[in-house]
């Protein structure tokens, strides 16, 4: 009895602390979208990046209130912003630079460069159901028959060039269901994440029309852990300025999935 209480007691508290952990990243992430100069929420604007954009003017590319003529050029897989006042500054890709009142940020790379640009955050922040422990599962991986490349939109609306990592298999829906994963560039970086982009019966009855991404983790055994209380929205859920991902064939799951973002409208009726 004393080891089925010790038991007890610590799968109770491991689920107590991981609901905690979830509850803090669900605030941080809250709080990023409401505070951030790059948050979905302070999206402007976003244009393709072939050769050169122009900003300020009603005739410009991008137009913007109160600023300047400006050109921002890519060469060489460059970018630099040239002001009314002939001088230029570089665009590090992925870094956020300030130009007041706006920011502007270089995304993508060679082919899927896009300029953003960004103001104040305003909007609605992002609503969650309650966190369901029977919606986190454990998976293997399953190998595809043939490896493919594919360019695809990830969460952010950028282009990337993402790889089938395989299927993973879920008890959700009659027989269960099987989902295409998909290996994701992390820009800036050279790593890569595990990511389920997925429609269920809850699309556009609480949560996004087009669907939600999920990422995988790593897990004991060789497995991978899928924690549908952690699916977010696609930026374009927040912005109309981000073009939204296709959802991938064959990722619809035939049952609500109840568990990770909501989706709020930002305009009645929207």
């Amino acid at each position: 009895m004393g080891a089925l209480l010790l038991l007890a007691t610590t799968v109770g508290s491991a689920a107590g602390q991981e609901s905690s952990t979830l509850a803090a990243e669900r605030r941080a992430y809250a709080d990023w979208l409401s505070t951030s100069t790059t948050s979905p929420l302070a999206a402007v604007a976003m244009h393709r990046l072939e050769g050169r954009v122009t900003l300020g003017p009603d005739t410009a590319d991008i137009p913007l209130r109160g600023f300047g003529p400006a050109v921002v050029t890519e060469r060489n897989g460059a970018a630099t912003f040239s002001g009314a006042d002939g001088k230029s500054r570089p665009l590090p890709r992925g870094r956020p630079v300030a130009l007041a009142p706006w920011t502007l940020q270089v995304l993508g790379s060679g082919g899927g460069s896009v300029l953003m640009v960004f103001g104040k955050p305003s909007g609605i922040p992002p609503g969650w159901y309650g966190v369901d422990p029977k919606l986190s599962f454990s998976a293997r991986l399953e190998a595809p028959a043939r490896r493919e490349r594919r360019r695809i939109l990830t969460l952010d609306g950028i282009e990337v060039e993402a790889e089938t990592a395989g299927h993973i298999s879920i008890p959700l829906g009659p027989g269960g269901t099987r989902l295409l994963v998909m290996r994701m560039p992390v820009p800036g970086t050279e790593e890569t994440e595990l990511q389920v982009y997925f429609r269920d019966q809850t699309n556009d009855r609480g949560t996004y029309p087009a669907g939600r991404f999920v990422e995988l983790t790593e897990a004991p055994g060789g497995s991978y852990r899928v924690d549908f209380n952690k699916a977010r929205n696609p930026f374009c859920a927040y912005s109309s300025v981000y073009p939204c991902p296709v959802p991938w064939s064959g990722n619809a799951i035939p049952t609500p999935v109840e568990a990770g973002e909501k989706y709020l409208p930002t305009k009645p009726g929207s």
